[in-house]
């Protein structure tokens, strides 16, 4: 009965809906020769032996044994990836986090020929790798110029698990994913698809209805270590500006602005005289920056940037990076009320370089980081907006520090500190004196207008 139920079902939808469904195979056909796989070795962390001290607090037969052993020797460790070629002498593209720490690379074709190869360059911030094989006359594939659109079909090429060139189907699911790394830098607007992705898959090409390349697979969202049907590409338009100033250079310069910004949302967007939030309010201005040179304020909201729209914060980042450093562009920015247009020279972030608001890793008082913060003395005129007689605005606050793991972010103006008041440095430094190592104090901001207390640890070598 029930086989009886779905088979009348089925031949109830139309024939317009059975024939719409692609035909992926010619594309995975043409396409898979060009697909590689990676094979990577490394250095595993070596493990030192105990000091001195330790030792002797071992029994006779373990002593003698570490030392004889003396230190245990590094030992390698294998990865795999995915790639696909881009040139006929060999050029391969595929992930940072697939070659990072390589002592070798091998990359073997679908013909089961095998390669040793070369990195050109890698770039850790759009997490795109280039390699190098000495061969001639191989199957390429295209990077496409055109955007792919959500809800359009793709699919995947790629080695998941060590299951080589394996073929995965889906849609696109949205376009435009903020992910930043860990350091918080934020270049790249993902694709999000539902592609299967897994590990294995990672540098592998995501193609379109055309057998274009649309994107490089490079992130999953995973409870399970497997697909869950939330996978993440670097689009092509990013691929395509990365790889061409690797193959030049073997490193990649990208446009920067100079600013702090932030979401705009209702309450503000009410404030701004805007309809709707959008585009990237700007909460500090760097001294000696682009922004600033181009007359770019505090308080100013980004809408528009060379020609595209900003509907948040995170979008000017995939904006601006993708700009020629030195390039002049026009801004539309949101002030007083109304919309101005300003032309602003873009500078430029090298690639072992830091963002930095302030272009510097010193406050402007001079002062170090402190707590991984790098601070400053809030100026009359951001005390005057927030109502504030005082206060302490956080520049930059540096990966895995005290204050990145409280939670505090660049553009917070710190008002208290445990049970003191904050409104100069030297208040902030007189009262960091006072803590204790190790001890968990209560810190007030000021964030987008609102009080919030978030507590910070105090580090045991303060």
């Amino acid at each position: 009965m029930y086989k009886f139920v779905i088979v009348a079902l089925l031949t109830l939808l139309p024939w317009s809906t059975q024939a719409a469904l692609p035909d992926f195979q010619p594309i995975v056909e043409s396409a898979a020769p060009a697909v590689v796989k990676i094979l990577v070795e490394s250095q595993a962390q070596a493990q030192a032996m105990p000091d001195s001290d330790e030792l002797e607090e071992l029994p006779e037969y373990l002593r003698r044994f570490f030392e004889f052993r003396g230190q245990v020797p590094q030992q390698q460790r294998q990865n795999t990836g995915s790639g696909f070629i881009i040139s006929e002498d060999g050029y391969i593209v595929t992930n940072h986090h697939v070659v990072e720490g390589a002592t070798s690379v091998t990359v073997r074709l679908l013909d089961r020929r095998e390669f040793e190869a070369e990195i050109v360059g890698t770039d850790v911030r759009s997490d795109l790798a280039l390699l190098k094989i000495e061969s001639e006359g191989l199957a390429v594939l295209k990077i496409a110029e055109d955007d792919v659109a959500v809800g359009e079909w793709v699919l995947a090429i790629g080695s998941p698990f060590g299951l080589d060139f394996s073929v995965t189907a889906g849609i696109v699911s949205a376009k435009g994913r903020s992910l930043p790394t860990e350091a918080g830098e934020n270049y790249v607007p993902f694709i999000q698809t539902d592609v299967a992705i897994n590990p294995g898959n990672s540098g592998g090409p995501l193609f379109d209805l055309q057998g274009e390349v649309v994107g490089v697979n490079s992130q999953i969202f995973t409870r399970s270590g497997g697909s869950i049907g939330l996978s993440f590409a670097i689009p092509a338009v990013v691929v395509s500006n990365v790889v061409r100033q690797l193959k030049t250079s073997g490193e990649v310069t990208r446009g920067w602005l100079g600013v702090s910004i932030q979401d705009v949302d209702r309450d503000l967007a009410e404030s701004f005289g805007l309809d709707r939030p959008s585009g990237a309010l700007i909460a500090q201005v760097g001294a000696d920056s682009p922004a600033q040179e181009a007359g770019l304020k505090s308080g100013d909201i980004i809408l528009e940037f060379d020609g595209q729209a900003i509907n948040s914060s995170s979008d000017l980042p995939h904006v601006v990076g993708l700009i020629t450093p030195g390039s002049e562009v026009s801004a539309v920015v949101r002030r007083d009320g109304r919309n101005q247009t300003l032309q602003v020279v873009v500078g430029g972030l090298d690639a072992g370089e830091r963002p930095s608001v302030a272009g510097r890793m010193p406050s402007a008082d001079g002062n170090d980081a402190i707590f991984g913060m790098v601070l400053e003395a809030a100026d009359d005129e951001m005390m005057a907006e927030l109502g504030l007689s005082g206060g302490v605005l956080v520049l930059e606050v540096a990966p895995e520090s005290p204050a990145a793991a409280a939670g505090i972010v660049g553009g917070d103006v710190v008002t208290r500190l445990g049970s003191s008041a904050i409104q100069s440095m030297e208040d902030f430094t007189d009262s960091v004196e006072r803590l204790k190592p190790g001890q968990s104090v209560a810190i007030r901001l000021i964030r987008r207008g609102a009080p919030l207390f978030l507590a910070i640890r105090v580090p045991e070598d303060k």
